[in-house]
């Protein structure tokens, strides 16, 4: 650490509130404690968990950073004591536990994984949030397997390009709700059989018409209690609805659970935050055995819609909650 400098840039947040209540400041550089890394940062993810915190309403858990940033891409500048198979020199991205909108992150070792073959810091940084959250969620928690079928609402975010992409690659059916024709041409180019425009159309209606009315596998949604009796009822027999977040509500009234029995339905979700560093550990494992391989072959890799420099910060986090984007918003922080 010696060699390194004491401070850096980082984006704060005076309060909170819109994006302007952000702003770049000079703070000290992070120390890695015995299981970490620390990490020169040249790019970092935008997530939508990143605005929610913006606005006050994702506090970080205790011990995390307050910095805002759950995904990185850089170099291995420094190594705690207790960390083994990573070196100085080592380009890595990381499934940050925040502060990933700096000039330097300090990350558990467990959470790292190398940069695919071929790829930059942009295309890097924008793979550990979406990669982790579908894995553990669509694969690991939804048991998505080949020759089965999945609805992915919001196929155009990060999350819907990746759960679309992994699903068509590992042998499944992947049909996603969109809310433009724009995004549906692009849904389709990455693999989904389906594109189906909410605004035209109702998703439930044409899954069913998909399907010759048996309904999906597995549903992935991020909307919340708007859709969830649908959800519920677009599920084929021992079908599981996987929840991620809920950006239209969480609570559901009135609905009758017979169906969960008679269907033999499974509901479940997660979030991915609060996991213990063994757990996003075994989640990193499991993309490192199944899911790198991939990409190395530069299949499924991240759809860049935009980068920006770290100092219009503002403008990305304005940009995400439009939701006008198709895949991945990514901060430039270094050359």
């Amino acid at each position: 650490m010696s060699s390194l400098p004491q401070t850096m840039t980082h984006v704060a947040t005076q309060g909170a509130g819109g994006p302007e209540v952000m702003h770049l400041v000079t703070g000290p550089v992070p120390q890695p404690k015995p299981d970490e890394v620390l990490i020169r940062v040249a790019a970092a993810g935008v997530n939508r968990p990143d605005v929610v915190q913006r606005q006050g309403l994702y506090p970080p858990p205790p011990g995390a950073s307050a910095i805002l940033g759950l995904e990185v891409a850089g170099e291995v500048v420094a190594i705690g004591a207790e960390v083994r198979g990573l070196h100085s020199g080592d380009r890595v991205c990381a499934l940050t536990n925040g502060g990933g909108y700096a000039e330097y992150c300090a990350v558990p070792a467990a959470q790292c994984l190398a940069w695919p073959q071929g790829y930059d810091a942009i295309r890097a940084a924008a793979l550990p949030e979406t990669y982790f959250t579908v894995w553990a969620n669509l694969f690991m928690l939804g048991r998505l397997g080949r020759g089965e079928s999945v609805l992915v609402h919001g196929g155009s975010s990060g999350i819907g390009v990746t759960a679309i992409q992994l699903a068509d690659a590992f042998g499944a059916t992947a049909y996603a709700t969109v809310g433009s024709a724009a995004k549906a041409e692009a849904c389709r180019r990455l693999g989904a059989a389906a594109a189906i425009n909410y605004r035209e159309v109702d998703f439930l209606d044409e899954v069913m018409r998909l399907t010759d009315k048996r309904g999906v596998d597995v549903v992935l949604d991020m909307v919340g209690a708007p859709y969830f009796a649908r959800n519920i009822r677009a599920l084929a027999m021992d079908g599981r609805l996987v929840q991620i977040a809920f950006l239209q509500g969480s609570k559901v009234e009135n609905f009758d659970l017979m169906p969960v029995m008679t269907r033999r339905l499974t509901i479940t979700g997660s979030t991915m935050r609060p996991r213990t560093t063994a757990q996003k550990g075994a989640i990193a494992a499991a993309l490192r055995e199944s899911v790198w391989p991939v990409l190395d072959r530069g299949r499924c890799g991240p759809v860049i819609h935009q980068v920006f420099a770290l100092a219009d910060v503002t403008a990305a986090h304005t940009l995400m909650e439009s939701s006008a984007h198709i895949g991945k918003i990514v901060l430039r922080v270094a050359d």
